[in-house]
């Protein structure tokens, strides 16, 4: 029954990415899901709980993709590409009218994904930053708490700029430079020929 509830939720989060929240309803989805309403509301009280663990999968789904990289061997530097490359894929796959919808029609479940997305990210730039100044690959003299709440804004206060569109600001490429922006602020001269060496990978793979 568990694994059926979560493939009802996983399902239901692709419908929302690809549709937006608001115009999906539970009549849609048991269509969409071949599913009758009785069974949907088995699992699931009413829209707004529906919405809420579709997005407490989410967050879930992103702590495991972060799990899985910070549990590789790699350097600083690698792990903030690698996050890179996760967070570009995701961009691929967002749907700006979902977050849209969620600020205006369940502001308390988007607060709460806002602040766990925040929490969680801040916690991942902390921890790196202090592990590459330990591998000599960042700065010594930088501070590491201040520089991850400095990232944390860049990544997160984008939204409503006026005089930029926000389908520009969520591609791939927007994020690689801020990420490569972040790295060459940090780095020292080891840490910068490690960037370039694998910056030049990522080129070959491409």
């Amino acid at each position: 029954m568990e694994n059926e509830k979560k493939n009802i939720i996983r399902r239901v989060l692709a419908l929302y990415m690809k549709y937006g929240i608001k115009s999906v309803t539970m009549d849609d989805i048991a269509r969409e899901l071949a599913l009758s309403k009785k069974t949907l509301y088995q699992y699931f009280t009413d829209k707004n709980e529906l919405v809420s663990e579709v997005f407490n999968f989410a967050e879930e789904y992103r702590n495991e993709c972060m799990k899985d990289v910070f549990g590789k061997k790699m350097n600083a530097i690698e792990e903030t590409l690698a996050i890179n490359m996760h967070v570009a894929k995701m961009m691929r796959d967002f749907n700006p009218a979902v977050d849209y919808d969620l600020r205006k029609y369940y502001p308390e479940i988007y607060e709460k994904n806002r602040d766990a997305i925040i929490r969680n990210m801040y916690q991942k730039q902390l921890a790196n930053i202090k592990k590459g100044i330990e591998e000599g690959l960042y700065r010594s003299e930088v501070n590491p708490d201040h520089i991850a709440r400095l990232f944390i804004l860049r990544i997160v206060n984008f939204h409503g700029v006026p005089g930029f569109e926000s389908t520009d600001l969520l591609k791939p490429e927007f994020f690689r430079e801020i990420f490569v922006y972040h790295i060459r602020g940090l780095a020292s001269e080891k840490g910068l020929k490690v960037l370039e060496k694998e910056l030049k990978k990522i080129e070959n793979q491409l």
